[in-house]
């Protein structure tokens, strides 16, 4: 018992001789380690606040819940080869197909469509180009969580006559009625008149891209001013709740499998991304920044 107490006590006094007799050394020593536990804390700190705040600018943009199927549509890196075959084998989805959906999705608590096109804008030489044209249905506020501040939302009836009106985002509120509530005003569409009935909140915003420069009107003008084809049509749901949503995805996914005549061994003929997966990889890619600048410690 004596041997092993003179041994710890004889490592602490060399240990605190040495310390004493070489003070700069061990006070850099320890300035090395405080700065290099703040600097992981640091890191740590600023992955959770960007992981927090790229995670709010998508539940801005896309909603909650919400899912949407085209014809190519997938989140995360597609191996070339994979996004050949998946070329070759995906079919656009169809109005007929989005009709089906929404009449037998049980689990979905919304289910609707967009078509989108872009137009330039000249107003009294006001020129504002590459405005998004949101063709959508009524329900689409409710897919997206939108946020209307002044005025409403396309209506049931608005889709069902293909009404003359839109609802304009931020962006063109600002070009164009910077200092005057837009509602009742008009913009025109391709020469078309365009009754505003609504002001979108501002959306978030992503690295490189705008939500705000938007319009929306019924998509059933969309589809007589940019085509009644169904090129560009995605249909768009929502689960009730998050513990529904992955059961909503695999009904719709059921459902228009069974629409397409597919076998259980054919592979899908249409993409599918939900906000979940999306979420998802923005987790994996922020994780792998905080484990390569750790490392680099």
């Amino acid at each position: 018992m004596k041997r092993l107490y003179s041994f710890y006590y004889d490592a602490f006094w060399i240990a605190s001789r040495s310390i004493l007799e070489h003070k700069l050394r061990a006070f850099l020593t320890l300035i090395g380690i405080i700065i290099g536990v703040a600097a992981v804390v640091v890191v740590g700190a600023s992955i959770s606040g960007l992981n927090s705040y790229v995670s709010t600018q998508i539940t801005k943009v896309l909603g909650s819940n919400h899912f949407m199927i085209a014809r190519m549509a997938f989140s995360g890196r597609m191996a070339d080869e994979e996004f050949e075959r998946a070329n070759r084998r995906n079919k656009k989805p169809t109005w007929d197909e989005y009709t089906y959906i929404k009449a037998n999705c049980r689990n979905c608590s919304e289910v609707g469509a967009q078509m989108s096109g872009n137009a330039d804008f000249n107003e009294n030489g006001v020129e504002m180009p590459s405005v998004s044209i949101n063709g959508v249905t009524s329900n689409f506020d409710l897919i997206e969580d939108k946020s209307i501040i002044e005025g409403r939302f396309i209506s049931a009836i608005d889709e069902s006559i293909a009404a003359k009106v839109c609802v304009i985002a931020d962006d063109v509120r600002q070009k164009y009625f910077p200092n005057s509530s837009p509602i009742g005003k008009t913009i025109k569409l391709h020469g078309l008149p365009l009754t505003i009935v609504g002001l979108e909140d501002k959306r978030g915003e992503l690295p490189g891209s705008s939500f705000n420069r938007s319009i929306y009107i019924p998509i059933t003008l969309h589809r007589q001013i940019f085509g009644t084809t169904d090129n560009g049509l995605q249909i768009h749901g929502k689960g009730g709740t998050p513990e529904t949503f992955d059961a909503a995805i695999d009904e719709v996914k059921l459902l228009l499998r069974n629409r397409r005549g597919l076998s259980g061994s054919d592979p899908d003929t249409f993409g599918l991304v939900n906000t979940k997966e999306l979420g998802g990889q923005i987790d994996q890619f922020t994780n792998a920044i905080a484990a390569v600048v750790v490392r680099s410690r």
